[in-house]
């Protein structure tokens, strides 16, 4: 497995990868192609992915918002599962939002993800029961 930062040339493959991974994404607002090069331009160090060859086989995107850094969207083909990608591919995101001053990382799953869930316990991040996310759209695409 090799590691490496995703450009815009990935989208199909990274699109694919989260439709076969069960990942919701947005293709006519934060997650259209133009969008994405966007944020690929501001940030190209959070954008990282897993391959095995050419094939992408797993996905994951950070966020800093100069507080805390956030994990999206870590995603790991089906078939590629228990291999330790996703793990690998966490502890260097971490690593990467340490570097930019991060000393609190986040991650919000979209429930129900019991399996999801387990992985970032098993990584050490806790639940914080007293936090209700809410969050206000233009649209529901976004």
């Amino acid at each position: 497995m090799e590691m490496r930062e995703l450009t815009i040339e990935d989208y199909d493959a990274i699109i694919e990868l989260w439709r076969e991974s069960g990942i919701s994404h947005r293709p006519k607002g934060r997650d259209s192609r133009e969008e994405m090069e966007k944020q690929m331009g501001l940030i190209p160090e959070l954008f990282l992915g897993a391959f095995e060859g050419s094939v992408l086989v797993g996905v994951v995107i950070g966020t800093d918002d100069t507080r805390k850094g956030w994990v999206n969207r870590l995603a790991v083909r089906p078939d590629h599962g228990r291999r330790g990608i996703g793990t690998a591919l966490l502890r260097e995101m971490e690593e990467r939002l340490r570097r930019r001053g991060n000393r609190i990382i986040g991650v919000l799953i979209e429930t129900p993800n019991e399996a999801s869930e387990r992985f970032f316990e098993k990584m050490g991040y806790e639940p914080y029961g007293s936090i209700a996310y809410l969050s206000k759209r233009d649209s529901d695409e976004v």
